[in-house]
């Protein structure tokens, strides 16, 4: 009996094992997805009254979990049904990052500071209207970003399941839920302070008071002030950067030729230039692999729908 009980212990202790250390892949492998889960999510509430940011940002919680309610028995169901599908779904999920990575920057380069000033107009003038409905408006903030969190979510959960795809289901059950838990709790707590860190700021610089603390309150405030729009862009800039470097690693891996030709080049440079750089190289390459698959993704969904889209009829 206790013989059978240490065994158990000790199976227990394994499979603990295994999924501390498969979380720990599969978050590192997701990490892309979170950085821009982070800006997405936190830009989706621009707009949004201060005294409302919390409950919408609430309510896409809410909607994210539901998401990931489906995605993590439907991941599951493909593991154990269909386990040749993963490396497919997980090279689409791939190319889906590379081209949102590369849709950011094309966004960015095609539409002027203008465009983007002119519509922040319109969406403070519509705040300003009292003839707004701001429970539609406020609905419709939260439908776009729980459709754009089913399309992250679904990333995050194909590539955690390409992770432990060789693992008993236990672990990949629990690696599953562990990284959908963590990534809700995680992506969301920081959106909420992230979208409330001016508030923050702006409470802090108007605080009363003579003095030294008082001061340099005041200070630190305005200071949150100043550091909350450089987040924002900062987060932009390195989840757009990882979705590539992500997204190509994925799409590298899963085609061998591709692969070791960067491991070659890797061996290469590390000769000549010492494993420091060497071991950079592969990251960089991946990298560059996710750039040019996401623009010739973009390219081909911009040709397809010019060919498909049917000119109006004159008159």
């Amino acid at each position: 009996m206790a013989s059978s009980l240490l065994a158990l212990i000790d199976d227990i202790a394994t499979v603990l094992d295994d999924v501390a250390l498969l979380t720990k892949v599969a978050a590192k492998k997701t990490a892309g997805v979170l950085g821009d889960d982070l800006a997405l999510n936190a830009q989706q509430v621009a707009g949004v009254k201060a005294d409302r940011e919390l409950p919408v940002v609430w309510a896409v919680a809410k909607g994210s979990a539901l998401n990931k309610a489906i995605l993590v028995p439907a991941a599951l169901a493909i593991g154990t049904v269909a386990p040749s599908a993963v490396t497919p779904l997980l090279m689409i999920g791939g190319l889906v990052l590379c081209y949102e990575g590369f849709e950011k920057i094309a966004h960015k380069l095609l539409h002027s500071a203008a465009d983007d000033a002119a519509h922040e107009a319109q969406v403070l003038q519509a705040l300003a209207d009292p003839a707004v409905d701001m429970v539609a408006f406020e609905q419709d903030k939260i439908k776009g970003a729980v459709r754009t969190d089913f399309i992250l979510s679904a990333e995050i959960i194909v590539i955690t399941l390409g992770t432990v795809a060789d693992s008993p289901f236990i672990t990949q059950l629990t690696v599953l839920v562990g990284i959908a838990i963590a990534m809700t709790i995680g992506v969301y707590g920081l959106v909420a302070g992230i979208v409330k860190l001016d508030d923050a700021g702006l409470y802090l610089s108007r605080l009363p008071g003579a003095g030294a603390w008082p001061t340099w309150r005041r200070q630190f405030g305005g200071l949150i002030l100043k550091a909350a729009p450089l987040l924002m862009r900062t987060l932009t800039v390195v989840g757009t950067a990882a979705m590539f470097l992500v997204g190509g690693g994925i799409l590298t891996h899963g085609l061998p030729v591709l692969h070791h030709l960067i491991e070659a080049m890797a061996t290469a440079v590390t000769d000549q230039l010492g494993s420091w750089v060497g071991g950079v190289v592969p990251t960089l390459l991946d990298g560059v692999v996710g750039l040019i698959a996401g623009a010739l993704v973009l390219a081909g969904l911009t040709l397809g729908r010019k060919l498909y889209t049917k000119p109006m009829p004159a008159g």
